[in-house]
């Protein structure tokens, strides 16, 4: 769908919380939520809240819900709506799909992660290693933060059953290139197992188009409320058992991994995020947000070292930077205390700060749509005063 809103001013006003000054460059934590995504949440919890499968009309609203949230998940990735599941996390989504992935596994088969992966595309899988004695190999990075696909050439072999990669890195901004990981991945008979929480408020997701077998995402990272979004091929949903209580639906396929009573009341603000980003549309965020990165990458202090890809090409704009003297710690705190929010520290991103010698992390600035060029130049100034 085409947007409809074109400046940033437009953008802006459809947030009550950026009207303070604070400047939020703290969306790779999670993005601030139109008022439209709170009003859709008041909105259930006021005139719709009941259980599903009721004879009465609030249970009814409910059904309506949440059928509109799984049809509006399966547009927003070009998925059917029986391949979507939602859940509490991304995390909590991927470690039930990877088991239930992994219950036929045998000793000595092989996972591969990235060293760019956020550890909820790492740690499920070591921990099904530690309990079924499975290997888990690395794939490394090059000096500027870039996959090797050389050394992920070297990892794939006929005992590997996953390539976990994540389409954008919530760390250092990379995007891997999905199309050669996702081949490498099926020229073995593995199954291309994509992390875009990073990637989602980004840019738009197409799972035909990139030929993943799983992709899981996070609606609160694209300024919808806290839920996990995982898609996966019907064929291979109907091929898992799932974990799950005896009397919870079987069909639609996805719905037999969203274990429990879901969050109605977030289903209904997802909806209305997702409305949303159609009425901004990719085009503008797209362009936006880099001329923003590139605005940040040629105004960075020679104070500062940037931890990555040095352009705007093969990334998005977040950003992973360390001063020589001053802590990541103290950094975070003297921005906050001058109005620039932004995250310190590893942000569950393990492997890609062990690489690059950051025992205690980076200072991470993630720009987005709705961040504007006065914010990025006055982060630049309070960067250089540090």
């Amino acid at each position: 769908m085409a947007g409809v809103l074109t400046s940033v001013d437009a953008v802006r006003a459809r947030f009550g919380a950026l009207q303070r000054p604070l400047a939020f460059f703290d969306g790779p934590g999670g993005t601030q939520v139109p008022d439209s995504v709170i009003d859709a949440i008041a909105g259930y919890l006021r005139d719709a809240n009941a259980n599903t499968g009721g004879e009465f009309v609030t249970s009814h609203s409910t059904d309506v819900v949440l059928e509109r949230a799984h049809s509006t998940a399966a547009r927003f990735l070009n998925a059917r709506a029986a391949e979507v599941a939602f859940g509490a996390n991304m995390t909590t989504l991927n470690f039930a799909l990877s088991r239930a992935a992994s219950r036929e596994w045998r000793e000595s088969d092989e996972i591969v992660c990235t060293r760019l992966d956020h550890d909820a595309n790492v740690s499920p899988w070591l921990e099904i290693a530690h309990d079924k004695g499975l290997v888990v190999r690395m794939c490394e990075v090059d000096d500027e933060c870039r996959l090797d696909l050389s050394h992920l050439r070297s990892l794939v072999g006929e005992r590997t059953r996953v390539v976990a990669f994540p389409v954008a890195a919530n760390s250092v901004g990379t995007l891997p290139p999905v199309a050669d990981v996702v081949e490498l991945a099926h020229s073995v008979g593995a199954l291309a197992w994509a992390d875009a929480v990073h990637y989602a408020p980004h840019g738009p997701i197409d799972v035909q188009e990139l030929g993943v077998d799983v992709l899981l995402c996070s609606p609160y990272k694209f300024y919808g409320p806290h839920l996990g979004l995982a898609f996966g091929r019907a064929e291979l949903l109907e091929s898992w058992r799932p974990y799950k209580v005896r009397p919870s639906a079987n069909e639609p396929v996805g719905h037999r991994f969203e274990t429990g009573t879901q969050a109605h009341e977030l289903l209904a603000g997802f909806v209305a995020a997702v409305e949303y980003l159609d009425s901004v549309g990719w085009e503008f965020v797209v362009a936006h947000e880099r001329a923003l990165g590139q605005s940040f990458l040629d105004g960075l202090p020679e104070s500062w070292t940037l931890h990555g890809i040095p352009t705007m090409d093969g990334r998005v704009p977040t950003f992973a930077i360390t001063h020589a003297t001053v802590s990541v710690g103290d950094a975070a705190r003297a921005l906050g205390e001058r109005g620039f929010a932004v995250w310190h520290g590893n942000y569950y991103a393990v492997e890609i700060m062990e690489r690059l010698g950051l025992p205690d992390g980076a200072i991470r600035v993630g720009i987005l749509h709705y961040n504007t060029e006065d914010e990025v130049r006055g982060l630049l100034g309070a960067l250089s005063s540090l």
